[in-house]
């Protein structure tokens, strides 16, 4: 079958961003936000005595919600399929101006919440429509009770939009002045993007080429150094400021909540990875010596190993679908139900084109109970790999369709996990399919590149960030004193097992510059393990795990971390043994890259 590289969007609003059907839905917005704020107004929690209207507000939010998110998914698709649709951008701004209304009424409806009393709170949640969102019920008034007053939290939602908002855009408006000289070998100088700068840099199977473009890298990024300090120091500053004015002193407080997750749990969760770091810098002190250095330079972390006459394996967009379908069926034939369904209405970006934005990313269409994905497929392996991730990250979405949008609501750490389970599925389907040995080590290096970013990398990255929030309670920090915290960070979290290392990831990772969530970077590693500990416990299950797994799929927003692990697999987060057993696997597959690859040194 031919599937095509370019999604279908026509279907969500006809006529891109000129779209009538759009503006009408964006209008439609403008008015159910007054009839929202008007009814919460209204609305008199007097000891909850009338649940209808409580019900009906919940009704009307839920359809807000599903709009705003049909809407901004739109308009973000169109703006990643080219950059340079300036309409788009105009759209965006049209669309999240409604947010201070929206959230001035979602900040009244929470503080009523909290009017009333704890017994009548308890009553009314056993009751239905609430007794099946109770959990995010009782999380909305929780948050109410941390609220300032209503005039206090619109004048804070109002300036973020100049404040933490903008300086994010700022980030992405610096990005973009970003040019990288390469010289190729014929002696020409050509300039490269940022993203396009990145991924030869970490790709190119020449070392030579490697090493240059990291050395462009690192010195356009330190130019600019002053102005990515600036925006890291004000974007955080802003955040500091609306936790000191909540009352809030512990910078984890938020990102902890967002992803419902126990300090203990995220303790746990470095700590055992902290113990098992040694096997990894071993692995990766190994694939130095493969490419003739004595320790791992940065640039060299993804590079393809290609050994004796090994040619890497590649898939067309269509083997890669074929390639998927065959293997989702194996642990689930929903799974691979929906996907081709994906593949055959068109909802995947794939072309690699000029114009797109970087990356790749999966984005929910609840008005249309549909998803879409970007990237751009360059028929690698790693881009099989990212095809199965972002469809994962849609399968998670569809089964949560018929519940309440509030319990559709996934923290991050959650989100991972369809994703790195579809991954997984596929990252060792391609592993039992190599031919040769030089097969078998170079896609068990593309396995391990995932641990190592989990492993070292993200460790840095929270290193790195709590060294900063730390620093910035105190007042403004200097490029220097950034830069000097990231090579720190580095050095800890590699345990010092690196030839060199990248000063300047501070300024080059989007990550450390994303507003809507605080410490972006931690619930990845957590996903990837949580997946671990879910694949090992299907592969032992097969299809059988199929309905088990939807289960927890649906339960991703209707319960803490803690308890979720506990109800679905019977683990204690909190304790290391989960962790051990995810991180063992991927302890075996470094003792089988390293006596695969002892006759090679």
């Amino acid at each position: 079958m031919t599937y095509s590289l370019n999604w279908d969007l026509d279907s969500i609003f006809s006529g891109g961003s000129t779209s009538t059907q759009l503006q009408e839905r964006m209008s439609q917005l403008d008015a159910q936000i007054k009839t929202y704020r008007t009814k919460v107004d209204a609305w008199q929690p007097d000891n909850a005595s009338q649940p209808e209207e409580l019900a009906e507000l919940l009704s009307l939010s839920e359809t807000i919600s599903k709009g705003f998110s049909q809407c901004s998914s739109f308009i973000n698709a169109l703006l990643s399929a080219n950059v340079n649709d300036n309409q788009a951008k105009l759209l965006s701004g049209d669309l999240y101006a409604k947010l201070p209304m929206l959230q001035a009424a979602e900040t009244v409806f929470s503080k009523k919440l909290t009017e009333i009393s704890d017994e009548d709170w308890e009553t009314l949640l056993k009751e239905e429509p609430f007794a099946t969102i109770a959990f995010r019920l009782s999380e909305i008034r929780r948050d109410g009770k941390e609220l300032l007053s209503e005039a206090e939290e619109t004048i804070i939602n109002t300036l973020s939009l100049d404040g933490l908002n903008a300086w994010s855009q700022h980030y992405d408006t610096i990005v973009a002045s970003i040019a990288i000289p390469f010289t190729r070998s014929d002696g020409t100088t050509i300039t490269l993007s940022a993203g396009q700068a990145f991924n030869k840099m970490m790709g190119d199977p020449d070392p030579e080429v490697r090493a240059q473009l990291f050395a462009e890298w690192e010195k356009a990024w330190g130019e600019k150094e002053d102005l990515f300090a600036d925006t890291l120091n004000h974007l955080d500053g802003f955040r500091l400021s609306n936790y000191k004015l909540h009352g809030v002193d512990d910078y984890l407080k938020e990102p902890l909540e967002y992803n419902r997750l126990q300090k203990a749990t995220l303790d746990a969760m470095w700590g055992t990875i902290q113990k098992n770091k040694q096997p990894i810098v071993d692995f990766l002190t190994r694939k130095a010596q493969l490419f003739g250095k004595e320790k791992m330079e940065w640039q060299d972390q993804d590079a393809p190993i290609i050994l004796g006459e090994m040619k890497e394996r590649t898939y067309t967009f269509d083997e890669a679908a074929a390639f998927i379908l065959e293997n989702f069926k194996k642990f689930s034939p929903k799974m691979a139900d929906f996907a081709q369904e994906a593949f055959e209405k068109s909802w995947i970006e794939a072309e690699d084109r000029p114009g797109k934005r970087p990356g790749g990313y999966c984005t929910s269409l609840p008005e249309t109970r549909e998803s879409r994905i970007f990237m751009t497929y360059s028929n690698s392996v790693n881009e099989v790999a990212t095809l199965a991730h972002e469809l994962g990250h849609a399968f998670h979405s569809s089964v949560l369709w018929d519940l309440p949008q509030l319990n559709q609501d996934y923290a991050m750490n959650v989100a991972e996990t369809a994703s790195t389970f579809a991954e997984l599925i596929v990252a060792d389907a391609t592993l039992k399919e190599a031919k040769t040995k030089e097969e078998k080590i170079n896609l068990l290096d593309a396995k391990m590149q995932n641990a190592i970013a989990m492993f070292m990398n993200i460790h840095a990255r929270f290193i790195f960030e709590n060294s900063f929030y730390q620093a910035r309670q105190k007042g403004l920090v200097s490029a220097e004193q950034i830069t000097e915290m990231m090579m720190a960070a580095q050095k800890e979290s590699y345990a010092d097992g690196l030839a060199s290392y990248h000063p300047h990831f501070w300024a080059a990772k989007l990550h450390f510059f994303i507003d809507d969530v605080p410490f972006y970077n931690f619930p990845y590693t957590f996903g990837y393990l949580f997946s671990m500990g879910i694949y090992a416990y299907a592969n032992q299950k097969g299809t059988s795990f199929e309905e088990e797994y939807i289960a927890l799929l649906q339960d991703t927003a209707s319960m803490p971390t803690e308890e979720l692990a506990q109800k679905h697999l019977g683990v204690d987060l909190t304790k290391p043994d989960f962790w051990q057993a995810g991180i063992d696997r991927v302890l075996q597959d470094i003792d089988t890259f390293m006596e695969l690859t002892e006759e090679y040194l």
